[in-house]
């Protein structure tokens, strides 16, 4: 998500510590049978996302969408393994469902929770095991709330499933948390003449005499939060650059020259994908491109392959540049838990300065020492601990601009070839996978060779301003 228009609300490696909960059941011999997997996955700041004892490989999501009436109905395929015995285990979903089964068996389902779907099959699922779970549902996604939340983007024109920390469960059954990521395949129906526009690549557009179907699948494998649709009136491009192909959609809600503006920002998504891969590595992902609306949206946010964006009418290259830069962190290598948000934030905002610095306006080191410069010690911005900044601070200024900070002083303390050498393996290791902090503190200090314990203390989890020291990156 953007720094400058953020929202103000708020496959895992071996040293992922989030851990689902199961509750075992007794038999009437006192015996423990199967659990039942937990209603959430563990994640400190919202004990209700994801959910125990599973790990989805896929969805395949058909849904019908009526724009006037702004109904959702539809039907998820899910396929998943059982990481546990299991006698039930939980969905995140939003939407009355109609009908479960699994592996073909009618299932039962109930709502403990408004944001929970308990299903309870017909045998137990036993440990690593594989299952095909179908959940049938239909309802209006707007005004539906969680986590204080009312997510839903959409008049009688125009639709956007576009949100973080929390979308999915909006518009499709899943495992909403960024630990267990998947594979999807989309399919939307609209009234005829619509377009849709979704994550990864366009496979096929069938039209009745009512209705057009757009499905859109992604290669690679993604946190719920990034998969997204969006429904109504477009003006569509296509095309490739650097070798990089590509898709960008404006919307026809604004106007001739809004829209002008938008098409031209977007226009340059593949270059600052090839400009970006200079420091980074291979772009991880088959397509790029963007989207922007014509809804009221005060952010952008960085969907898998095609970030959604609001109106681009003015100067928006590091807008563009912070999203696409999401696509490595973030994307490709995923927080494991919400408290570890300033590697998404921070390494996409530094990469911002860094585009600044490759095009010689102005250099990283400098974009610091005028941060750092620019506020006192008492200011409250050094109040936030970026490490654990705590559920409410998630999009705080302090994630992006002090994480970006952290970044430039750990490159001025271990030197530039270090430092290159840390962020490159950091996602060539942990692509398509999950990252904690820890995890990029170990990988800074092998590669260093330094101590960095307290260079991390105080960047990380000292709710104060850094001294200014060459221990912390800043003499």
């Amino acid at each position: 998500m953007t720094h400058t228009l953020r929202r103000t609300t708020a496959a895992l490696l071996a040293t992922v510590v989030v851990a689902p909960v199961l509750l075992t059941q007794a038999t009437a011999s006192g015996e423990e049978s199967a659990a039942v997997g937990s209603s959430g996955i563990g994640d400190a700041y919202w004990p209700l996302d994801g959910n125990g004892g599973i790990d989805v490989a896929s969805y395949r999501i058909r849904n019908r969408y009526d724009l006037a009436t702004q109904r959702l109905e539809g039907r998820t395929v899910l396929e998943l393994t059982a990481t546990s015995d299991l006698s039930s285990f939980h969905l995140d979903f939003l939407l009355p469902t109609t009908k479960v089964t699994v592996d073909g068996a009618r299932a039962e389902h109930a709502r403990p929770d408004k944001h929970e779907l308990r299903i309870t099959p017909d045998a137990p699922l036993v440990a690593g095991s594989t299952h095909r779970v179908v959940v049938s549902y239909a309802g209006n996604p707007d005004g539906k709330k969680y986590a204080g939340e009312r997510n839903w983007l959409a008049n009688d024109r125009e639709v956007v499933a576009m949100n973080q920390p929390h979308m999915a469960p909006w518009w499709f059954p899943g495992n909403d948390h960024p630990s267990d990521k998947a594979t999807f395949d989309v399919s939307t129906t609209v009234e005829r003449g619509r377009e849709v526009i979704g994550n990864g690549t366009l496979v096929s557009r069938k039209k009745t005499e009512r209705t057009v179907t757009w499905r859109w699948r992604a290669e690679d494998q993604m946190a719920t939060y990034l998969a997204f649709f969006a429904a109504g009136d477009f003006e569509v491009e296509r095309g490739t650059t650097h070798g990089i192909p590509w898709v960008n959609a404006v919307s026809r809600l604004q106007d001739d020259r809004q829209r002008a503006g938008s098409l031209r920002a977007l226009r340059t998504s593949a270059s600052v994908v090839h400009g970006l891969a200079q420091d980074l590595g291979p772009y991880p992902f088959e397509v790029t491109g963007g989207l922007s609306t014509g809804l009221p949206v005060g952010f952008a946010l960085e969907n898998q392959t095609r970030p959604t964006y609001p109106t681009l009418g003015g100067p928006a290259e590091g807008l563009i540049v912070h999203e696409l830069a999401h696509q490595w962190f973030g994307d490709d290598v995923a927080v494991a838990r919400w408290s570890d948000i300033w590697l998404n934030e921070g390494a996409a905002t530094f990469m911002e300065w860094r585009w600044t610095e490759r095009k010689g306006a102005r250099s990283a080191a400098d974009i610091l020492r005028g941060s750092y410069d620019g506020r006192d010690a008492s200011d409250p911005f050094w109040e936030v601990t970026i490490g654990d900044p705590g559920k409410d601070l998630i999009f705080d200024d302090a994630v992006y601009e002090r994480g970006a900070m952290t970044l430039q002083a750990l490159r001025q303390r271990i030197g530039d070839d270090a430092f290159w050498t840390v962020i490159r393996t950091w996602l060539q290791q942990r692509g398509g996978a999950n990252g904690t902090t820890q995890d990029f503190e170990a990988l800074a200090a092998s590669t260093s060779g330094q101590d960095l314990t307290s260079f991390f203390t105080a960047w990380l989890r000292t709710p104060a301003k850094p001294a200014r020291t060459a221990d912390n990156g800043l003499a």
